[in-house]
């Protein structure tokens, strides 16, 4: 249960940080700090996701598949650690610090994207689509889906070098909000069953 409540709050900072709404109302420090509490949150599921997986590491298949899948998401998710930590210093330190959402770090959307191929080729499926009947059957590919999403805001953040600017701030928010929804909705199935 705490680690789906940690998943489903990080991905509530995730979808409402990239909000113009949203950044407008509370100000430019208080959205860098919405999402560094959301990769903190991430990365507390994380480690609590690791720790779970451990005990059946060594088994083939699911097992070990859970394991290192959940090992490389809380790399990534230290990486979004690192990456909002320094937007949070320029919010405070730079006056004229006025970007409207904090750039995701690319290495962390790799982990996540090598996380979500892990997880979605153990699951049950027929070819590529997923086998549907069992509990949950949905949520690899929905998790891979979230992945997706926040890589293409990664690469749709990149500040080009000659211009300052980012290759398209809107993409980058609705990728970042996109994939933010596809990881609560695999959080909110936890929350109900306790699990």
């Amino acid at each position: 249960m705490w680690m789906a409540l940690s998943f489903a709050l990080g991905s509530i900072c995730f979808l409402i940080g990239p909000v113009p709404a949203y950044a407008g109302l509370v100000g430019t420090t208080a959205d860098a700090v919405t999402f560094f509490v959301g990769s903190i949150l991430f990365t507390t599921g994380g480690a609590l996701q690791s720790r779970a997986a451990a005990p059946r590491r060594h088994e083939p298949g699911a097992g070990r598949a859970a394991w290192w899948a959940a090992l490389i998401q809380s790399a990534g998710t230290v990486f979004f650690n690192i990456s909002t930590f320094r937007a949070v210093q320029t919010a405070l330190t730079s006056p004229g610090y006025d970007r409207l959402v904090w750039r995701p770090d690319l290495f962390g959307s790799i982990c996540f994207l090598v996380s979500g191929a892990i997880v979605y080729r153990a699951s049950a499926r027929h070819g590529w689509r997923p086998a549907r009947g069992a509990p949950g059957w949905w949520q690899p590919g929905v998790n891979l889906l979230g992945c997706v999403f926040f890589g293409i805001s990664a690469l749709a953040a990149y500040v080009r070098p000659v211009t300052g600017a980012m290759v398209s701030e809107t993409l980058a928010n609705v990728n970042t909000c996109a994939g933010a929804a596809c990881f609560l909705a695999c959080a909110l199935p936890g929350l109900r069953s306790g699990r």
